[in-house]
């Protein structure tokens, strides 16, 4: 009787409107993410709270991306060992839970244990929003539907250090958390009355320890080390050098192991169909894209030009602009153009506007920055929606949450590897150029001997001459620094831009056939449905 009670109840949910699916499953997707990176402006705040240090403090997002990054694979293994709906319920409700914990821990330790529910809850999200998306909107909409994932990613990505900028300065760092209290209780309300389940679901009959273990290991190491990397100058020290090669080896036999397991906990077979493994590959670029320009751009702006968190996180801003008037009409132009086409242009168009951060300067400007982050915004809607639907469009509805929630490890890997790695290149190259610039304040150098004396004179008003040649020398050496680490930002985003380019051809390795082959059948079953009347 339950069976059956179940079964009308998915069938009346398959009558609820489209719109009101995706507000469903993308309202907690969106706050899942706004958590990642409202967080990222709000540790010195915590830090402060509970006296810890930076460092201490930083555990606070590393415990975050990394039960984030573990459960991310596991998606479609617990969306079929519970049915859709009690999953997504037992998710949001995990990720309230940890939410509730942030806001009232009373010691360091309990916030970052919040983190972590926090993360595990909040994981899954986001490959099972684009799922869902996928399979309940029809063929002719896919473009509309991964336009409106594209963008609640975006917003909320963007706008998150924005708006956590704005609550630390304003109120207090714990609205950061108690605000996704009442969204994940709503939001559980309304998975269990507009949600349907899936047509064919799988329920694993054992669990795959090994795999899991194996996937714990990888994730949990290579976190840690691409966090804690450049702290620690890397492979200079031993446990870096251990926790990497446990990381490479535990990679290596998770891919042996679940490729060669019967029943695994991730099907990795799937990587054998190629537009789903090209697709992945260019859309955790674009992720790479993003998250740079996210991270290293506010930093620019914070520590050298003198920004506030609020106006750093604000700048970014105009992307939202360009990716919401890209949603009113890319749908049609995923339907009507090669989508190989279009991700080629989104490619030009973020190596484009990734290229026009090349020219930063002390004296950059607010408004110089609207430009560039609105052609971002088009190319990463150009890339984007077409990528997911081409990535995704060809595997079975059995394995479409597994395949996003691959393509959601590929994506988050890439992330917080071009976070660290970009981090790690903006070090070391103002270091490479300190120690080339170094040598134009020698008293050799004509201008500078010139320069050191005036601004010499310009101290001993009110200093002695010797004090007075030390502080001009100071002075000038603090310039040389600063010059050099504006020289390493645009190393850093020529880099990023010259790749962008590179990934152009890329994109007509892709296979668009079987959106035709779709078509014809769409187009042909009215007939078919007619002769057999």
């Amino acid at each position: 009787m339950n069976l059956d009670v179940a079964v009308e109840q998915n069938k009346s949910k398959k009558n609820i409107p489209l719109w009101l699916i995706a507000f469903t499953i993308l309202l907690p997707t969106a706050f899942a993410m706004f958590a990642t990176s409202e967080t990222n402006v709000a540790i010195p705040y915590i830090a402060g709270f509970y006296g810890s240090t930076l460092d201490e403090a930083n555990w606070i997002i590393t415990s975050y991306m990394i039960a984030n990054a573990i459960t991310l694979p596991m998606t479609a293994w617990f969306e079929n060992l519970m049915g859709r709906t009690n999953f997504l319920k037992v998710f949001i409700g995990l990720f309230t839970l940890g939410s509730l914990l942030c806001a009232v821990a009373p010691s360091l330790n309990m916030m970052i244990l919040g983190r972590l529910i926090q993360g595990i809850g909040g994981g899954p999200l986001q490959p099972i929003s684009q799922a869902i998306l996928f399979a309940c909107f029809p063929f002719e909409k896919r473009g509309q539907a991964m336009a409106l994932f594209a963008l609640s990613v975006m917003v909320s990505s963007i706008m998150g250090p924005t708006i956590g900028g704005f609550i630390v300065e304003h109120l207090s760092w714990k609205w950061i958390y108690l605000m996704n209290i009442p969204v994940g209780i709503i939001s559980c309300f309304l998975v269990q009355f507009f949600i349907p389940e899936p047509e064919e679901r799988h329920k694993p009959k054992k669990v795959d320890y090994v795999g899991f273990s194996l996937l714990v290991i990888w994730l949990m190491t290579m976190q840690v080390v691409l966090d804690k990397g450049e702290q620690y100058n890397w492979f200079d020290t031993t446990w870096v050098v251990w926790l990497s090669g446990i990381s490479f080896f535990s990679f290596v036999f998770f891919v042996v192991w679940e490729i060669e397991n019967k029943e695994p906990m991730v099907n990795l077979r799937i990587l054998k169909d190629r537009n789903f493994a090209i697709g992945t590959y260019l859309a955790a670029f674009v992720n790479m894209i993003i998250y740079v320009t996210i991270v290293l751009l506010p930093k620019y702006l914070q520590s050298i030009i003198g920004y506030t968190a609020y106006l750093s996180g604000l700048s970014l801003a105009p992307r939202v602009v360009s990716c919401l008037i890209m949603l009113t009409f890319v749908d049609r132009l995923v339907a009507k153009i090669d989508n190989r086409i279009l991700v080629a242009i989104g490619f030009f168009f973020i190596g484009l506007s990734t290229y026009y951060y090349t020219n930063l300067t002390l004296m950059t400007s607010f408004g110089y920055l609207v430009l560039p982050n609105m052609i971002l915004g088009v190319g990463v809607i150009l890339t984007t929606v077409p990528l997911s639907a081409l990535a995704l469009g060809t595997l079975p509805k059995s394995e479409l949450s597994n395949g996003a929630g691959l393509h959601s490890l590929a994506k988050s890997v890439a992330t917080v590897t071009s976070i660290s790695l970009s981090s790690t290149m903006v070090a070391r190259l103002s270091q490479a150029h300190q120690t080339h610039l170094v040598g134009n304040l020698a008293m050799t150098n004509p201008v500078f001997f010139h320069k050191f004396g005036v601004m010499s004179h310009k101290f001993m008003s009110s200093l002695p001459m010797y004090s007075a040649q030390i502080k001009a020398n100071a002075l000038y050496y603090k310039q040389l620094i600063v010059q050099s680490k504006i020289f390493a930002y645009v190393d850093v985003f020529a880099l990023f831009a010259i790749v962008s380019f590179f990934m152009i051809p890329l994109a007509f390795a892709l296979n668009v056939d079987f959106k035709k082959k779709i078509s014809e059948e769409k187009l042909k079953m009215p007939v078919k449905q007619e002769e057999s009347a």
